[in-house]
């Protein structure tokens, strides 16, 4: 009966990314099975958090968000909970021997939007890492499955990936993070004034970041590697996008790939893998 339970919480988790993200449903798919329930788990919950601290308006965020850290990591020691969320993700914990000073680094970043509106240099990265790279990371040592050499050896290709994402994610929510949470996260940024040059040299950071993730992605397990390549490809696409569009246009509109663009990228992505030897 317990498997009932187990199941459930694992189908909830799929639900809260299908509702949430085309992009990350569609690269979930192309993961080998085995991947599956652990990665809709670590989705979940993080996609949880962040909803407190995004959507929430009206409720006591900072309670909420309190909350659910403790709750998170006393499903974690217990290695139950009724929340089928944080079940599912404390089953990827535990099973993946994920680190614990991943998910405070995720936590602390959630924290820092409740109270911060602009960034500097430091609590910038330090926000990307804890928000993003360790979302990578995570991901990583459930496709690493206990190979301790291969988690290390792509630990920095990880975290690029995940800084990637999120940069691109800043660039294209710009207009609703400064009007809907008065938050402007790159450093030095006025969002009134925000520029052709300004833009450019976002970009260029973000571009180092794709690159130095490519070069991970293509040493991962065969059966990782087809869905972290199709995000790569939605992001990337996403990117070029947003390069293509004037500064001024991103103060007004929200970029986004069509959903006919993200199959297209599916299709490619599946028969490309029909072509590509295992990793060694």
């Amino acid at each position: 009966m317990f498997n009932l339970f187990v199941n459930t919480s694992a189908t909830c988790s799929k639900l809260v990314t299908n509702n949430y993200s085309t992009s990350f449903s569609l690269g979930i798919k192309t993961l080998h099975n085995k991947y599956h329930a652990a990665i809709y788990g670590i989705y979940g919950m993080v996609r949880l958090a962040d909803e407190i601290v995004d959507t929430f308006h009206g409720y006591n965020k900072a309670q909420l968000i309190a909350d659910f850290k403790r709750d998170t990591f006393n499903a974690i020691e217990q290695k139950i909970s009724l929340n089928p969320i944080l079940f599912s993700f404390q089953k990827a914990v535990n099973d993946y021997s994920i680190p614990l000073e991943l998910i405070e680094a995720f936590f602390k970043s959630m924290e820092m939007d409740l109270y911060e509106t602009a960034y500097a240099e430091h609590d910038y990265n330090e926000y990307i890492y804890g928000s993003a790279e360790v979302v990578g990371l995570m991901c990583l040592k459930v496709f690493a499955n206990g190979n301790e050499e291969l988690y290390e050896s792509l630990k920095k290709p990880a975290r690029a990936l995940g800084a990637a994402f999120q940069k691109v994610n800043f660039l294209r929510d710009m207009k609703s993070d400064y009007q809907e949470r008065g938050r402007v996260y790159f450093p030095g940024i006025d969002f009134e004034n925000f520029a052709a040059e300004a833009k450019c040299k976002i970009e260029s950071e973000i571009e180092q970041d794709f690159n130095d993730a490519y070069k991970g992605i293509m040493l991962l397990p065969i059966g990782a590697r087809g869905g972290v390549l199709l995000a790569y490809k939605y992001y990337l696409q996403l990117f070029r996008k947003i390069k293509h569009t004037p500064a001024a246009r991103i103060k007004e509109a929200r970029i986004r790939v069509p959903d006919a663009q993200k199959i297209y990228m599916l299709a490619e992505t599946l028969i490309q893998q029909q072509f590509t030897l295992p990793a060694a």
